[in-house]
């Protein structure tokens, strides 16, 4: 895929909801490690109310963050909801009192946190859950689930209106293919980025069957074999040319990269939170595009 025009829709459809591509990720309320309360509930809130102020309508979030931190965070600032706002959340995980993260796969765990995902949120329906599949071969035995039957479950979630749309979170090509074709998934989340663009068929697929796209780790991370995007000298050189921070160019290079794209930037600072909306705004042209899109080549 060649980068498109920079001049992409500004919104795209969502389970039935008009979402911004910019959003907001709540991963960054909780605590360090996303464990525990916010170091600064106030602002926490705040950073909630501006986002949505500022015309924020998708908020990703999960009830394992914190655990059932950043849930409650998001009722506290925003309930009642605004009829536009899409929330999204994800199931597949949980968190131990250590902070580990454990699987929850089975269907009847499934359904047991979209249920409290409901509940914490206060909400009837959630405009998409991500089922986050588990990584490797640990973990006990019940955990290694068929990915038909987990589909199922999910699929019974949307028949039943608790759910309006089903998403599928670190998942293969093949697994992508088999939730566009059993469960008619409307999102994807999956590591990608300017630098580590290996998922790139991944992404590709999705746009030829008008599924969402939600990178994470959009500007890599300090996990190996995730480079991060700000380091490159190329980001950099660009973002001098336009004015922007390396973060922001990074940003801005996936919205233009393909009209299928949701950002879902977090953080727990309310002058992080503008800059990062503040992507919206940079202009990359034809050349800069080129230019990023060469840094690295194509899977």
């Amino acid at each position: 895929m060649t980068t498109s025009s920079p001049h992409a829709p500004d919104t795209v459809d969502l389970a039935g909801y008009r979402v911004r591509r910019i959003g907001y990720g709540a991963m960054q309320l909780p605590g360090p490690g996303v464990m525990g309360p916010p170091k600064d509930r106030d602002a926490a809130i705040a950073v909630l109310r501006r986002a949505v102020e500022a015309g924020v309508n998708h908020i990703d979030t999960a009830q394992f963050y914190g655990p059932d931190v950043a849930n409650e965070l998001i009722h506290a600032a925003l309930h009642p909801y605004p009829a536009d706002l899409a929330l999204v959340s994800k199931v597949g995980a949980r968190r131990d009192a250590e902070g580990n993260w454990l699987p929850a796969q089975r269907p009847e765990q499934l359904r047991e946190d979209v249920e409290a995902n409901l509940r914490a949120l206060g909400t009837d329906r959630l405009a998409a859950v991500n089922l986050r599949l588990h990584e490797g071969d640990d973990g006990p035995d019940d955990q290694h689930v068929d990915l038909a039957d987990q589909l199922a479950a999910m699929v019974t979630m949307r028949d039943e209106g608790l759910i309006a749309g089903i998403g599928i979170s670190t998942a293969s090509r093949a697994q992508v293919e088999q939730a566009i074709a059993d469960a008619g998934i409307v999102t994807v989340q999956n590591a990608y980025s300017l630098l580590a663009r290996d998922d790139e068929d991944v992404l590709e697929l999705c746009a030829r069957h008008g599924v969402t796209y939600a990178p994470y780790f959009p500007l890599g991370s300090a996990f190996p074999g995730m480079p991060k995007v700000v380091d490159s000298p190329v980001v950099q050189q660009v973002a001098g040319q336009v004015g922007a921070t390396p973060a922001q160019v990074g940003l801005a290079w996936l919205l233009a990269h393909s009209p299928n794209v949701l950002l879902i930037p977090g953080t727990s600072s309310l002058a992080h939170l503008e800059e990062n909306l503040a992507v919206a705004e940079v202009d990359l042209d034809a050349d800069q595009l080129a230019a990023l899109d060469a840094v690295a080549a194509r899977p």
